[in-house]
């Protein structure tokens, strides 16, 4: 383990499925970077993980969800990305909207007006045609092959 790393860096995704068997998927352009990855974002100090995905589910949807079921906590040492003296801590929850859908979901990926940070967009994939090389992040990798293993057993 990296002795610089001195800190956590907690982060909390929504795993939201759809009736066609699809998973919402978001197309982000945040520090000068294109990314792909499952919504949802960091947590706040004094805040819970269940609270965490609540808000992040308001900024990024502008909507409740309801918080169904643990999935994923990360098991294993994942420093983070963009920090060097922290380490990664994510936890993805089952989720669904409360309401009915009231923002954009487009077909195609970065499908969003400008290039710029703080860009979005979201869309549905179908889960036997989610692939690991899809996704940016390491865990988000991981709970792929996960939700793989669960969905699709071929």
């Amino acid at each position: 383990m990296n002795s610089r790393i001195n800190r956590y860096i907690i982060r909390v995704y929504a795993l939201i499925l759809n009736s066609n068997e699809e998973i919402l998927i978001s197309d982000e352009f945040q520090l000068d970077m294109r990314m792909t990855k499952f919504p949802g974002g960091g947590m706040h100090f004094g805040e819970g993980a269940i609270d965490c995905i609540k808000r992040e589910a308001i900024e990024e949807f502008g909507q409740e969800i309801e918080v169904l079921d643990h999935f994923y906590t990360t098991d294993y040492f994942q420093p983070a990305q963009f920090y060097n003296d922290a380490q990664l801590v994510s936890i993805y929850y089952f989720a669904k909207f409360i309401d009915t859908i009231r923002f954009k979901i487009l077909g195609k990926p970065f499908d969003y007006e400008e290039e710029k940070n703080g860009a979005q967009s979201f869309r549905w994939v179908k889960l036997d045609e989610l692939k690991v090389e899809g996704m940016t992040f390491p865990v988000d990798k991981k709970v792929v092959n996960l939700l793989k293993e669960k969905y699709c057993n071929d």
